[in-house]
Parts: structure tokens; sequence; C-alpha cells
């Protein structure tokens, strides 16, 4: 899959950026904004899992999950500290194609994201307030400029505004955490499943074990994710080295915000099976508002909506240098790199986030959102990869932070989560495997078009990165499409026979329930066996014409 691309020649200068001197702090409250902002969202681990069950998942997910991902991103961003950051490593371990995936698909994920974040924050206040759809949707909007307003005045700006939230975020959560403490009234742990079975043992179906942990673990992956974000504004940071120190910081704070209020507050409160996010349910605020009266429930609200502000201000930073640095590499339009010659900001990248995000704003978010986990956990896949990779090709005096252990620990510690994102495709539900398999598929699309219209990297490099005239890719992108679709054919492969298995009881009540539709369940089985036949045979014809067509071997 490699072409040889060489991390050390690829800094293509990031023309136009400014440097900030930010210090570890304001970078630690920044990755805080990128992977938590609190711990909204839990709430609706518990009824579907169980609470036991989701402390133990709260509990384990960062030494299988988040945790090597925050040290895999602190080694990398030691070596390589570039604009663009995880895309940029992938390149460098995988070459351009791959590359340009792992871009596409988190820059995509990241767009699509932060809508949600906005939707949150104008739906507490509607709530709040009783906004109808028109001062609901101002409020939307006006969270959108001031917060694109803040970005293009630069990521200095971006930190001290997510130093300002992440501290009354902090604050608000470890108010619920003392307060859920102070009024211990039952075993926080029990029952532990969600059938309500208090020992988690006595007779529960294994199909119902891969459901309840199934469920949960897809919202707690999702909520321990981001650690890479910060990582694509490495070239607008003086010293950069400041990232993986302040990762490091991040990433036991971040278990503190989730576990301790999550626990504090089911052992005040109890009720696990109404806790939720929307309608009349039972959230964190009403722990502080039981006990210690309206008014700290009133600032838990005002502070749930500056979470999500808070969230929205940094991945705009984040998601609108994932465009820079592709369009820097001449594989997105050239217009993405322009920047303001005050601020040193790439503002149309930063115009494009807040467009988007006002156009999916006034759509049915449910019908977007079903990409995006699984395209954010393929790209993690992909970073995991290319740090196994790297560490045997960066020279050992380039790593200003190294994980311990040795070249064993860390395939160790890339294995583990890569198998579960693996076992997270199929159990996050038909409707997003179908939907993040599409949104898979957009990338080598994509990549055909935009790497014809703008060169690529042949356009920076033509002796180092030369393109095949007979399909005007690069050399060897052939094979690595049809590879592409022999791994996705062999997913929806184990997508159809496990799916049933695990859906089929109940798949088409219940997405006829969710989008209105007889029979929806069986129709989508239908449509994974025959995109898995289609893919297989499009691999087949790509590996034909790629044995004609492309060089016996890919120059090193």
């Amino acid at each position: 899959m490699n072409d040889g691309t060489n991390g050390a020649k690829m800094d293509v200068g990031e023309v136009g950026l400014k440097k900030h001197e930010m210090k570890v702090l304001t970078v630690v409250f920044m990755i805080f904004c990128l992977c938590a902002a609190g711990a909204y969202g839990i709430e609706e681990m518990i009824p579907e899992s169980g609470p036991g069950l989701t402390l133990i998942m709260l509990i384990v997910l960062p030494f299988i999950w988040s945790t090597p991902l925050g040290l895999v991103a602190a080694e990398l961003g030691s070596a390589r500290p570039q604009e663009g950051g995880y895309y940029k490593w992938v390149q460098e371990a995988l070459g351009e194609f791959w590359g340009f995936q792992a871009g596409w698909w988190r820059t995509i994920s990241i767009y699509i994201d932060n809508t949600l974040y906005v939707i949150l924050a104008g739906g507490y206040l509607a709530d709040e307030f009783g906004f109808g759809w028109g001062p609901e949707f101002a409020t939307k909007a006006a969270i959108i400029l001031i917060f694109t307003y803040i970005n293009i005045r630069g990521v200095k700006d971006v930190g001290i505004v997510s130093t300002v939230l992440s501290i009354l975020v902090i604050i608000a959560f470890a108010m619920v955490a003392i307060c859920g403490f102070m009024n211990w009234q039952q075993n926080p742990f029990i029952p532990f499943t969600a059938d309500g079975d208090i020992l988690g043992m006595s007779g529960i179906p294994f199909a119902d074990w891969v459901y309840y942990i199934g469920m949960g673990i897809a919202i707690g992956m999702w909520m321990y994710s981001g650690y890479e974000s910060m990582s694509t504004v490495a070239g607008e940071i003086s010293n950069p080295q400041v990232i993986p120190k302040a990762t490091l910081i991040t990433m036991p704070l971040i278990m503190c915000v989730y576990i301790f209020p999550t626990m504090g507050g089911l052992a005040a409160i109890g009720n696990w099976d109404s806790w939720g996010t929307e309608g009349d349910v039972i959230g964190y605020v009403d722990v502080v508002t039981q006990y210690w009266g309206p008014a700290f429930g009133l600032f838990f609200v005002i502070v749930a909506v500056l979470a999500q502000c808070s969230i929205y201000n940094t991945y705009i930073a984040s998601g609108s240098r994932g465009f820079f640095a592709l369009a820097e590499d001449h594989l997105a339009p050239p217009v993405l790199v322009k920047c303001d010659k005050k601020h040193g900001v790439p503002y149309v990248a930063v115009l494009s986030v807040a467009a988007t995000n006002l156009i999916l704003c006034m759509v049915a978010f449910e019908v977007i959102v079903v990409v995006d986990v699984f395209l954010l956990i393929s790209a993690y896949i992909m970073i995991f990869i290319s740090a196994m990779i790297l560490r045997k090709r960066i020279p050992k005096e380039d790593y200003k932070f190294k994980i311990p252990g040795g070249f064993g620990f860390l395939c160790l510690i890339c294995i583990v989560p890569m198998f579960v994102a693996f076992v997270a495709f199929f159990i996050n539900g038909t409707n997003y495997f179908i939907g993040g398999m599409l949104g898979i598929v957009s990338g080598p699309i994509l990549y055909i078009i935009w790497r014809k219209m703008y060169g690529g990297l042949t356009k920076k490099d033509p002796i180092a990165f030369p393109t095949n005239p007979k399909t005007g890719l690069a050399v060897g992108d052939l094979r690595r499409m049809a590879f592409m679709f022999f791994v996705l054919s062999i997913m929806g492969t184990i997508g159809s026979a496990f799916l049933p298995w695990f859906e089929g009881d109940w798949g088409n009540d219940y997405y006829f329930e969710e989008y209105g539709i007889e029979g929806l369940f069986d129709t989508m089985m239908t449509g994974i066996f025959v995109a898995t036949g289609i893919g297989f045979v499009i691999g087949i014809v790509l590996f034909l014409v790629a044995a004609k067509v492309e060089p016996k071997r890919i120059k090193a």
C-alpha cells in the first residue's frame, strides 16, 4: 500500500499560516474541548447498557481505546508536528492515496459532527426558554457566526475561549460529582445490565450481552475520541511539542470528568432507566437541582450550552485545517489554502465549516449523522497502522516523546483498539453500517476526481511522486483501490451474516418505528448483499486492469 512517501520531504511550508505562542495548559483545555467538554451523551449509555455495565465501560474503554489513541497521537505529534497532523502521518506511512482517505474521512466526519453541537446548544436554549423554530434557528446561526469570527482571529483566540469554557465545564461536573458522593443513596453498579439483572450473569442470552455492550461501547468510543484532532493545527503553534505534553495531561482529566459525575449521579438519584438527553428524562443537572436547588440547575444548563459551544469552537479549527492540508497537497480545491494576511488563518476553509453547519442545521440531522462514527473509526485504524509503520522508519532522534515498552508494546496498544474498532463497525446498527460504507466509498471516488483536477503530490514533486499516464493517477493507485474494495466486500459479507443475527428479531419493527417504512430492515439487508457482490466485482476488475496498466514494481 505504500508508495514511498517520505514525511521529511512532505512539509510544504504551510504558506500564509501565522505562528502563535501557546502554553501547555491552554492546549490542555483545547484538547479537553475536542475530546469531551463534559460528560454530555453518557446519559444515553445508562438505559441502553445498564448502570453497572456503563460504569465498567467508562473505566475500561480508556485503556483499550482512548489511551492508546492519545499515546499514539503524542508520539507521532512529537516526531511530525505538521499542519494537517494525522493526515500527514498516514500519508508518510502509507502514501498519497491512503493519506487522502484518512484525511477526507476524518475531516468530513468533523464537518458533520460539528453541526450536532450547534443543534444541541440551540436545543438546550429552546427547551429552557420555549423558543419556536425561528428563534431557535437564529440562535444556532448566531453560535455559528460568533465562533467562526473567533476562529478567523486565530488559534490563540480559540485557545483563550476554550480555556474559559473548559474551566466552567470542569467546575460544573465537579459539582455533580461532589453532590452525588455527598448524597450517596445506593450502589451505582446495581443493576449491572439493562434487563435489571443484579449480578450480570443470571442466564442472560449471549445476543443480549452483545446488544448491551454494543449500544454502550458505540457511545463510549465516540465520547473517548478526538485526541488526534489537535495535531491538525501544529503548524500554527510556535512550539508544537506542547501538544503531546498536553495530551498526556488531558487523558486522565477526561476520565475523571466522565466516571465520577456518572458514578455520583447514579448513586444519588438512581432511576437509571430514565436517564437520557431528550424529552422528559433524567440527567446530570437533576443531581444538583434535587439536592442543592434550582439555581445550581440553571447554572448547569447554561454550562451545558457553553460546553457544546466550546466543542464547536475547537472543531472549527481542527476540521478546517484538514481541508487546508489536503488543498496544500493539491488534493482539494486550491481556494482552501487562502489565508487571512492579518491573522494568518485559512479563512476560506473556516468559512466552509460555517456554511456546511448552517445548511445541516436545517435538515434532519439523523439522516446525515449515520456516516459519522464509521468514518471516524476508519480514520483511527489508519492512524494506528501508521504508528506501527513509522516507528520503524522515523529516526530515533526525531522523537521528542516515545511510548515506552518497545515496538512489541506499541503493536499491542495499536492492535487492541483496532480490534475494538472493527467490532464497532457491526454493532452500531444496520443503518449506521450502510451509511458508513457509503461514506467510505466516497473517499476513492473523490480522490480520483480531485487528483485529476488538481494534480496531487505529482504537482509538487513529479520525480518523487510520478503519475501513471495510463490512469492519470499515482502509480499503484488501482491496486490500492482494488485492495480497498476487497476489504469492503469482506466487511459486507460479515455484515450480511452478523446483522440478521444481531437485529433480526426486532429489526423490522425498530426501523419501521424509526423511519416509517415497512420491511426496511429486510430491504437494507438485501442492499448490503447486493452491494457486497458489486464491491467484489469492482475489486476484481480493478485488479485485472491494474495488472495491465500498472508497473510491475512500485518505485520506492
